[in-house]
């Protein structure tokens, strides 16, 4: 039953969302981190979703959201002159983790609004199954 079909894409689509969340949050928590245990600076973590075509819906293999991995992104890190800061180089630079404050924050709404959504089509396709038993009463 297409219904049915998707519940699980939104539920799955829903479980994407949080995992995105909870990976920004640590980006955000981790946004000052200059020594991780490695020695170096956080590197910020991205989730990669797993990409479907047109023609992937078109042959009805939609499975729901996956995720592909998570990753850690490969923009360089920032560097701040702050010779007073214990984490300073010879120089008196420091190097900060590899992300921007309002990039995170515009990710961590976007994810905050596509769960939203997805709770959304969850409620509507329930109604629209009740309403249907009920047409079937």
């Amino acid at each position: 039953m297409p219904s049915f079909d998707a519940l699980k894409i939104s539920a799955s689509a829903l479980s994407a969302q949080k995992l995105r969340m909870e990976i920004i949050s640590s980006n955000l928590a981790n946004i000052h981190t200059t020594r991780t245990e490695e020695g170096k600076p956080y590197k910020k973590k991205e989730v990669v979703f797993s990409p479907y075509t047109f023609k992937d819906a078109l042959n009805e293999k939609l499975e729901g959201v996956k995720v592909e991995e998570i990753v850690e992104s490969d923009k360089p890190f920032q560097k701040v002159y702050d010779p007073s800061h214990p984490d300073a180089d010879r120089e008196g630079y420091v190097t900060y983790p590899n992300m921007n404050l309002i990039e995170e924050m515009t990710d961590l709404i976007d994810a905050s609004r596509s769960y939203e959504a997805n709770v959304n089509v969850l409620s509507a396709t329930k109604e629209m199954i009740i309403k249907t038993f009920d047409i079937i009463k």
